[in-house]
């Protein structure tokens, strides 16, 4: 699989052990030679990303007010 992905043995035993320092690509390319490259959407989908949803609405208004106009 190390010779199929283009990566030495010692990066594939990395990502397998789940290395933060393993690069993105490598990653998608292991999951396309795994078949599961169709998980790699899921990654980028928001619905699924609680921390950045969570972030995004601490950053909401907590009250809209109308302008007066005189």
């Amino acid at each position: 699989m190390a010779e199929r992905s283009g990566i030495s043995r010692t990066t594939l035993s990395k990502a397998e052990k789940g290395d933060p320092g393993i690069s993105v690509g490598t990653i998608a390319t292991l999951l396309f030679i795994l078949g599961l490259d169709e998980r790699l959407a899921e990654v980028a989908e928001v619905r699924y990303d609680s921390v950045g949803l969570d972030l995004s609405d601490e950053l909401l208004p907590q009250r809209i007010r109308s302008s007066r106009r005189d």
